[in-house]
Parts: C-alpha cells; sequence; structure tokens
C-alpha cells in the first residue's frame, strides 16, 4: 500500500512460522522491484515489514546488521474470538471460508 504521510510504498509480508534470514532477501527483492517499476519520482524508498509468529532477537538483529534498505521484522498474536465491535460489520469464519473456496 501507500502511505501518504511517509510518500512511500509499503510491503507487508505475513508469515505463520519463525523467522528466517532468507526472508530478508525475499523482501529486498520486492522492494527493489517496487522501487524500479512502481515508486515514482518524487517518491521515498519503499519500506518492507515482515510479519512473524515467532522471532528470536539475535537471528533477526544478525540478519539485518550492515543491511541498508529500511525493513523490520515483528510478531503478531491471532484470536479465535472477534470482537463485539466488528461483529455485523466483518465476516464470520465461516463466510470468509465460504468466499474461498
Amino acid at each position: 500500500f501507500f502511505n501518504r504521510r511517509l510518500q512511500c510504498l509499503v510491503v507487508f509480508e505475513l508469515k505463520t512460522g519463525k523467522f528466517k534470514p532468507e526472508y530478508m532477501g525475499k523482501m529486498n527483492f520486492y522492494l527493489s522491484a517496487l522501487d524500479e517499476y512502481v515508486k515514482q519520482r518524487h517518491e521515498q524508498p519503499s519500506i518492507g515489514i515482515i510479519l512473524c509468529k515467532e522471532k528470536k532477537n539475535k537471528i533477526v538483529e544478525f540478519s539485518f546488521r550492515d543491511f541498508n534498505k529500511a525493513m523490520g521484522v515483528s510478531t503478531y498474536k491471532t484470536s479465535h474470538v472477534l470482537p463485539a465491535a466488528y461483529k455485523g460489520v466483518l465476516p464470520d469464519v465461516e463466510t470468509l471460508k465460504k468466499l474461498m473456496d
């Protein structure tokens, strides 16, 4: 997506397991392609965010050392319960499953 305030494209990659160093290379590829073929001249370089189920800080630290592009790694948590404020606004799990079949 495009962040208007930062004036750059932002890539999110969602991983269902632990962070692996090779994810950095893949994200670097995505960012390079976006900057070469999609980014406009007046925009800032693209940013990448890798969301993983788990991460070990030392592995992330070693993966980022000496790397010069804007990227980050974070974890996420899932819930099997849809918050009450979203019920009726967002589809439930069963509806989403039907849409994906």
